[in-house]
């Protein structure tokens, strides 16, 4: 069942997010940045009171661009259209905004292939290189993930 993100359910994105984070999938999070950027999350369950098995976020980066970021399902979800339903819902929410450019920064590039991004420069999107990644420990020489975005 895909739904918004709850309060009740930061801890659980939290440990999820932070799980992948230490097998180098993505960066980890802090629970203050997760409470704060609450309304970006969508999240999967089994049912409505299931625990979260899968997590994506959509964040507004500016006017004219939204990034589809933090996107995790659990091993044992895997490969059942989740991760995709997920991606799905976020950039449903973009195009409700008017935000009709919607990038991912990734190691999955087939994925992203699977639901028309294209890959690009980073150099491409400077409203997350300066918000984003100048803060990361991998910026600027050591990112090994992969810049890819989808215009609709």
């Amino acid at each position: 069942m895909l739904r918004k993100a709850k309060v009740r359910d930061v801890k659980m994105i939290h440990r999820i997010i932070n799980d992948s984070a230490a097998t180098g999938e993505m960066l980890p999070r802090s629970l203050a940045d997760l409470y704060g950027s609450l309304r970006d999350f969508y999240v999967w369950c089994d049912d409505a009171d299931g625990p979260v098995v899968g997590v994506c976020a959509m964040h507004i980066f500016w006017e004219n661009i939204a990034e589809v970021r933090s996107l995790y399902v659990t091993e044992a979800y895997r490969k059942k259209g989740i991760g995709r339903e997920l991606v799905e819902a976020c950039i449903s929410e973009a195009i409700m905004l008017d935000l009709m450019r919607i990038f991912a920064l990734t190691y999955q590039t087939g994925f992203f292939h699977s639901l028309h991004f294209q890959e690009v420069s980073r150099s491409t999107l400077p409203e997350k290189v300066w918000s984003d990644c100048f803060k990361c420990p991998k910026y600027p020489d050591y990112c090994d993930e992969v810049a890819m975005i989808l215009e609709v």
